[in-house]
């Protein structure tokens, strides 16, 4: 039994880590750290509840801890965690900086202990759906692959972190770039060069709302895109290639179940989750033949926590690695570097 202290009981926290830590066999949420309120106690009654790290750390068969807090405490919690011999799963973006998350996984090597980002939209549906359509072939070779994340916020929240000019690591490119990118990475490994564009579609933002990051390979170009005033969304996948075209709309439904009322409570989330309707069905298109509609794959964020479980017992290896982590981070920063410049970034500079 792997048991796992939580720390941070925000969003993250109660929607995306603590019900798909409690649903893997093997796993045990044993503590979570919410250092004021009372929510973690209504919610998990019978689970221990911290009001500091340190509390937390005192239980030493505490094995792996869960950073799920704002950017800005990422790196200072996860050195603290790895330092008193713990494995590791941060929330993403990994940290604010770079030099950060280099320094975080190079201690997690040092001391010999698991890291990894919590990538969880590796595990959508949608995506595990392009991922087995590129990998067949059938449509020739891709030379344009975008990926959209549309909402619809005409209004800034108030007091939400992730839209305060004085938060590091705020803006959506830090917060819906690291998903995109990760996602056009394992489909397309490192580009040569990025072209990226942070901005703000709403006249009160105090950071970045929206973006274009271009990740430019030899003959392939593959796009990430949020919106943020967008309320008849665009195709999330949209997929040209040498031999057809595959098209997507609609987002994976895990996120809004997690985040409604009816959160599923422990390892039974039924025979239907993750499962999309098939009014939602992608559309394939290929060159001679009738179009089709494809049947998305069962997403399941489980995958993600029972891999880090696999991997804790030397099962399974790491399927989110620290070099892929790094990838991802050094991918966010240069179009964070290219967005300020105004220009096109080379994969190999230095990131500022």
């Amino acid at each position: 039994m792997v048991r796992v202290g939580l720390i941070g009981f925000g969003l993250a926290g109660q929607a995306f880590h603590a019900p798909v830590i409690r649903a893997v066999p093997g796993m045990e949420l044993a503590c979570i750290v919410e250092r004021r309120g009372t929510r973690a106690h209504e919610k998990y009654p019978g689970i221990r509840v911290a009001r500091s790290l340190e509390e937390l750390l005192s239980d030493r068969e505490i094995q792996l801890c869960v950073v799920a807090t704002p950017n800005d405490s990422h790196f200072e919690l996860a050195r603290a965690c790895l330092l008193a011999g713990r494995d590791v799963v941060v929330d993403k973006p990994f940290a604010p900086t770079l030099a950060e998350t280099e320094e975080l996984v190079g201690l997690a090597r040092e001391r010999g202990r698991l890291i990894t980002v919590y990538q969880d939209r590796r595990w959508d549906g949608d995506f595990l759906t392009v991922k087995k359509i590129v990998a067949s072939g059938r449509m020739g070779e891709i030379a344009e692959y975008e990926c959209r994340f549309d909402r619809f916020r005409p209004q800034p929240k108030a007091n939400a972190w992730r839209e305060r000019a004085d938060q590091p690591g705020a803006g959506v490119l830090f917060d819906l770039g690291p998903h995109v990118i990760d996602q056009a990475l394992v489909l397309f490994g490192e580009p040569k060069a990025i072209t990226a564009s942070a901005f703000c579609q709403r006249e009160t933002s105090q950071v970045d709302d929206s973006f274009d990051v271009c990740l430019e390979h030899p003959g392939l170009r593959a796009m990430g895109r949020a919106r943020i005033i967008a309320f008849a969304p665009g195709p999330h996948f949209l997929i040209h290639g040498t031999k057809g075209t595959f098209m997507k709309y609609g987002m994976d439904p895990q996120e809004a179940r997690l985040r409604g009322e009816n959160v599923p409570e422990g390892t039974d989330w039924g025979a239907d989750w993750g499962e999309e309707p098939e009014s939602l069905w992608g559309t394939l298109s290929l060159v001679g033949e009738p179009s089709v509609r494809v049947k998305t794959e069962r997403g399941d964020y489980r995958g993600f926590y029972e891999n880090v479980r696999d991997a804790i017992d030397k099962k399974a290896p790491l399927d989110v690695t620290p070099e892929q982590a790094l990838r991802t981070m050094r991918a966010v920063m240069l179009a964070h570097k290219s967005s300020r410049q105004q220009r096109t970034v080379e994969w190999g500079e230095e990131v500022e």
